[in-house]
């Protein structure tokens, strides 16, 4: 909750621009809005995206209506933002998994910093969990498992080779020196799916879905990427207790098409500090993992920034190549 009110506190105003002939600079009252999510349904960023949603239409009374267009590393869904009308009713929810795309894939087509930043919706750890029966329950025991039968180990990565969950399965590789086979998915969900089934044995993914898994038993929870152990979780250690020296955060954020006007931008940034605020939405995503941010687009756009270097760097010191 204080560091909620902390962000909503530091955020920087965004400075009004002149009218643009011919572009509308206010939403159209009543009309639908779309909010596009780049993974499949189910997973962490569509369930996020879904609670902002609910809330959104609520206080827009208007239909906010979300759309999965998972594939082609987020390109699918990306350029059908980027095609549609800079007006506010076309938004894309991503994670951060769509911006390392670009780390990953120097030749992808689209540029997401050059959208409309909205803000930054809400952060939290990542999480490794293994199913049940594989016979580990830390992060030393995942590896010297990995390190006694090496190629073995089948990790999925929810949101393909493009993912945040693909850049910290290959970050732990190149950091530990394991071999370990890393399985691609479309999305959380279907990775989950398949962990249940026990065709994989291990997975990161964001805390939104994956600690309701681990509370209910479904499977087994190693280790946090934070740098702090999570308080939903909070006998589960963090990666850096393993003596590794290892951080990657999991955040959702929202963007509007390039060239959207600022004042619709900012409208649409207050409609997230509505929708994030009320008790309930806070304690659901505390329960998940999760906290609340509402960043200024300013602000929003800048930490976008920063976070594509971070990637960058992690993908060149690590050597990582997209499979």
């Amino acid at each position: 909750m204080m560091s909620f009110a902390r962000a909503i506190g530091a955020a920087g105003l965004l400075l009004a621009t002149a009218f643009m002939p011919g572009q509308a600079q206010e939403l159209q009252a009543g009309k639908p809005i779309r909010m596009i999510v780049g993974l499949a349904a189910g997973g962490g960023t569509d369930i996020t995206a879904r609670l902002v949603a609910q809330k959104m239409s609520e206080n827009l009374k208007t239909t906010v209506l979300v759309e999965n267009k998972p594939g082609g590393n987020f390109v699918i869904a990306a350029r059908e933002v980027m095609n549609s009308p800079a007006d506010g009713h076309t938004l894309y929810f991503i994670s951060s998994s769509s911006l390392i795309t670009q780390a990953l894939h120097p030749d992808h087509p689209i540029d997401l910093l050059k959208f409309a930043a909205v803000s930054e919706v809400s952060t939290g750890p990542l999480i490794l969990v293994a199913r049940n029966g594989l016979g580990v329950k830390t992060m030393p025991e995942v590896l010297d498992l990995a390190k006694k039968s090496p190629g073995t180990l089948k990790f999925g990565t929810g949101g393909g080779t493009g993912s945040s969950l693909y850049l910290a399965t290959e970050f732990l590789k190149a950091t530990t020196d394991i071999k370990i086979n890393i399985v691609p998915y479309r999305g959380s969900a279907p990775a989950l799916n398949d962990l249940l089934g026990g065709h994989i044995d291990l997975m990161f993914d964001a805390m939104p879905m994956m600690s309701v898994q681990a509370k209910e038993g479904k499977v087994t929870p190693i280790a946090v990427t934070g740098t702090k152990r999570s308080p939903v979780l909070p006998n589960v250690a963090t990666v850096q207790e393993a003596g590794l020296k290892y951080e990657i955060t999991g955040w959702y954020g929202l963007l509007a098409p390039p060239g959207t006007p600022p004042a619709i931008v900012q409208k649409l940034r207050d409609e997230v500090v509505k929708a994030v605020s009320p008790k309930d939405v806070v304690e659901k995503l505390a329960s998940q993992g999760m906290e609340p941010r509402a960043t200024q687009p300013a602000d929003f756009a800048k930490y976008m920034q920063s976070e594509f270097a971070l990637y960058s760097k992690i993908v060149k010191d690590a050597n990582i190549k997209p499979q």
